[in-house]
């Protein structure tokens, strides 16, 4: 059985404008990125590709498939994969409890393509999706993949999930659940590590300050902000050592 949200909820899709950090208009046009809200959770789904070739990649599809095909169709894009950052039915459909959510499965039976998670996901990815071994190309931290004239760089994120990871494109950084702008991700799931959430936000927090963040819910104050920004608002990217983050998730 699916979840019963109000359709409101459900069918809602909100585009919403991004300003790409890149010096070059020429690399900025290179670009498509869109942002994309849906589902009763306030996930974000994304678009990424090269504006060129019109290929994208669709980044934690879940909740309304439909309608996000329907949008690469209206665009005129060609989707050639699919980006998975983490195996949370939220971000790529699948079983919650009782309850189904549309995701990967239903992606792949419009448009198959290639399913990119990390490989200490894949297991959690086919349990709750239901797909298969050869659905699924298994990634590693700095694995990358070409699309059109776009690369993305896959960096692995652990602490939400094992296999949590984050995507590099360019200047902008997709980040899941990993990193939100005012907040990270549970720690306090099956499979979480407080250590290791840790020492990927420590990770994330070396990337260059222009660098676009873009998270996998709408949670903050704004949907998306620079790293510099980021780092200025989020207490959990201003902790100084290992001791003090044990301490503040304890209390």
């Amino acid at each position: 059985m699916r979840y019963h949200f109000p359709e409101h909820m459900v069918a809602h899709i909100s585009k919403r404008p991004l300003k790409i950090t890149e010096s070059s208009m020429t690399i900025q046009n290179e670009l498509i990125l869109e942002q994309i809200q849906i589902g009763p959770m306030e996930n974000f789904t994304y678009l990424v590709g090269c504006q060129r070739t019109r290929e994208v990649a669709i980044v934690d599809p879940a909740w309304d498939i439909k309608n996000l095909m329907d949008i690469i169709g209206e665009k005129g894009y060609k989707l050639t994969a699919a980006l998975v950052t983490h195996y949370h039915p939220d971000h790529c459909g699948g079983s919650f409890g009782q309850n189904n959510v549309a995701g990967v499965a239903e992606l792949l039976c419009e448009n198959p393509v290639k399913v990119y998670a990390n490989k200490l996901e894949a297991d959690g990815l086919k349990k709750v999706t239901g797909i298969s071994d050869n659905d699924i190309a298994k990634v590693e931290s700095g694995d990358k993949l070409k699309i059109g004239d776009v690369e993305v760089e896959f960096l692995h994120t652990p602490g939400h999930t094992p296999g949590s990871q984050c995507f590099k494109v360019k200047k902008t950084l997709v980040s899941g659940d990993t990193l939100f702008i005012n907040g990270c991700g549970r720690v306090d799931l099956p499979g979480s590590d407080v250590d290791e959430m840790y020492h990927s936000l420590k990770k994330l927090a070396t990337l260059p300050n222009e660098t676009l963040l873009l998270p996998g819910h709408n949670y903050g104050h704004v949907p998306h902000a620079t790293m510099e920004e980021t780092k200025q608002q989020n207490v959990y990217m201003r902790i100084p050592n290992l001791e003090s983050w044990r301490m503040m998730l304890q209390s």
